[in-house]
C-alpha cells in the first residue's frame, strides 16, 4: 500500500460506485415489480443489498469514508432487523479493523515525528499494527522506561484523503439516508468534517486526552490512557489492555453488557462537570472493558468543550420529555430553540413524539434494545401509525450548540441499544447534569419503573 494521495484515482472510484450500484439495485426492483413481486419486499431487498455494498466499500477505505463507516455502524441498532442482521458482522469488524500501511511508511513517518533515532525511544516496537483508527494506525510498543504503550501514527496525506472523502460522501446523502431513518446525515456529515479536521491536529488530541487522564486518575470506574509522548504526526499512549466493546456487544454476558452500558452512560455525561469537555466518538472501538470492571476509554481527537452553562442546558434537554404535560413541553422545547420559531404545533402530537424518546431518564431502570430504537427513529420519522408521515418532524429544529453533545449521546444511545444494557439511567442524569434535576419540575420518583 503506498501513501493515501497516491491511492486518490482509486478511492474515488470505490466511493463511486456507490450511487451506481445503489441505481442499479432500484433498476432490479423495478423489473422485479413487474413480474408480481410485492413492492415492500423490492425496496427491503434494495436496502439491503445497497446497505452491504455501502460497508464493504467505506469498510476498504480510511479517511473521512471509513470514519463515515463507523459513525453510521453505531446506528444499526435502529435498522430493521431484517436489513441490519445480514451485515452485523461486517459493521464490527469496521468498528475494530482497516488495511495496514507499509512498514516503510510507518517508520517514515515515526521519523519525522520522533527524529532520526526514534527507535532508541523504544525498547521494542511491532511493525504489526494492533488496530487501525480512521486517520491512522496503532502499534503496541514498549517505551525505554518499560511502559507498555500505544503508538498512534498517523496517515500520510490524510488531510488530503479526508477533504477528498467528504465531497464524496456529502453526494451520497439520498443513498445513506433511507438506511438509516431517522438520522439527518447532511448535518451530521457537514459536523463530521469539521472534527475530523480537528482530529488531524495530535497536540489537540494530547492536550484532551491529558485533560481527561487528570479528571479521572484514581476513579474506581474509569481508565484513561496518560500521555507518553507527542510530536507531528506520533501520538504515544500508555497501552490500555480489556474486551473490546465490539466483542461484549456479540459474545458478553448479561453481566457485562449492563456494566459496559452504565459506565459508559456515565462516562459521556460526567465529562462535561469533570473536565468540562465531553467524548463524542462512542463507537465501541474506542472502549475497552477491564479485568477489574472498569471502562477504559481511548481516542480523545473528538473531543468536544462543554462550558458550564451549556452543562445545565443538557440536562433540561434530556428533561424536557419527562415534563408530562404537553404544554410545558411544547414551551420547554421553544425556550431551548429546539422547535422552529414559526411552527404550529399540537402539544398532545409533540408529546407523543418527544415522551417516548426521554423514557431512560423517566422511570427507575430502563433497558435500551434493539427494537426500541428502531420505534424512536420511525417516530422521528413521523411514521407512526397515529402521526402524519414526517410533518412535525419538520418542526424541530437542532441549535448549533447542541450538535456535538447530541452526537456524543445518540451515538451512546446507539451503542447501549446494540448492548442491549439495563440500568438506572435517570440517577446518572440526576447526578452530573445540572439542568435535570429542577426543583420546579415533576416528582420522578413517583414514576413507575419501565422496560422497552
Amino acid at each position: 500500500m503506498t501513501d493515501i494521495p497516491r491511492r486518490a484515482v482509486t478511492r474515488t472510484a470505490k466511493l463511486a460506485t456507490l450511487p451506481l450500484g445503489f441505481a442499479g439495485r432500484t433498476a432490479l426492483g423495478f423489473g422485479k415489480r413487474t413480474i408480481g413481486r410485492p413492492a415492500e419486499a423490492v425496496a427491503l431487498e434494495v436496502q439491503r443489498r445497497t446497505a452491504e455494498q455501502l460497508f464493504s466499500v467505506l469498510g476498504e477505505l480510511k479517511g473521512g469514508a471509513m470514519k463515515v463507516g463507523q459513525l453510521l455502524s453505531i446506528f444499526e441498532a435502529g435498522l430493521p432487523e431484517e436489513v441490519a442482521a445480514p451485515f452485523r458482522a461486517s459493521l464490527t469488524r469496521l468498528q475494530e479493523a482497516a488495511p495496514p500501511m507499509p512498514a516503510a511508511t510507518t517508520h517514515k513517518v515515526l521519523a519525522e515525528g520522533l527524529g532520526a533515532d526514534w527507535r532508541e525511544r523504544f525498547a521494542e516496537f511491532d511493525d504489526r499494527p494492533a488496530a487501525a483508527a480512521s486517520i491512522g494506525q496503532v502499534h503496541k510498543a514498549v517505551w525505554h522506561d518499560g511502559r507498555t504503550v500505544a503508538v498512534k501514527v498517523q496517515y500520510p496525506g490524510a488531510a488530503d484523503a479526508l477533504m477528498s472523502d467528504f465531497n464524496q460522501i456529502s453526494r451520497l446523502s439520498r443513498v445513506i439516508t433511507p438506511l438509516f431513518p431517522g438520522v439527518e446525515v447532511k448535518p451530521v456529515v457537514a459536523d463530521l468534517k469539521r472534527r475530523l479536521q480537528k482530529e488531524l491536529d495530535y497536540v489537540d488530541e494530547a492536550r484532551a486526552q491529558t485533560a481527561f487522564h487528570d479528571a479521572y486518575a484514581g476513579d474506581p470506574d474509569f481508565v484513561v490512557p496518560a500521555v507518553v509522548a507527542q510530536s507531528g504526526n506520533v501520538l504515544v499512549t500508555e497501552w490500555l489492555d480489556g474486551t473490546p466493546l465490539a466483542r461484549v456487544i456479540a459474545d458478553g454476558s448479561r453481566e457485562e453488557r449492563d456494566r459496559a452500558g452504565l459506565l459508559l452512560f456515565r462516562f459521556l455525561l460526567s465529562g462535561p462537570s469533570r473536565c468540562e469537555m465531553i467524548h463524542i466518538d462512542p463507537h465501541p472501538g474506542n472502549f475497552r472493558l477491564l479485568d477489574d470492571g472498569r471502562l477504559g476509554v481511548m481516542d480523545f481527537g473528538g473531543a468536544a468543550r462543554v462550558p458550564d452553562e451549556l452543562q445545565w442546558s443538557i440536562g433540561r434537554l434530556l428533561r424536557i420529555g419527562t415534563l408530562g404535560d404537553p404544554d410545558e413541553i411544547v414551551d420547554a422545547l421553544w425556550e431551548e430553540g429546539f422547535l422552529a420559531p414559526d411552527a404550529e404545533v399540537d402539544p398532545e402530537e409533540v408529546a407523543a413524539l418527544v415522551t417516548p424518546h426521554a423514557a431512560p431518564f423517566a422511570v427507575g431502570r430502563f433497558r435500551y434494545t434493539r427494537e426500541w430504537m428502531r420505534e424512536q427513529t420511525s417516530r422521528g420519522l413521523g411514521l407512526a401509525a397515529d402521526m402524519r408521515p414526517g410533518a412535525l418532524a419538520r418542526q424541530f429544529r437542532l441549535p448549533p450548540q447542541y450538535l456535538a453533545v447530541s452526537r456524543a449521546l445518540a451515538g451512546g444511545g446507539g451503542v447501549l441499544c446494540q448492548l442491549e444494557a439495563e440500568g438506572d439511567y435517570r440517577a446518572e442524569a440526576e447526578r452530573w447534569l445540572p439542568g435535570f434535576a429542577d426543583d420546579e419540575g415533576p416528582d420522578l420518583d413517583d414514576q413507575t419503573e419501565a422496560t422497552a
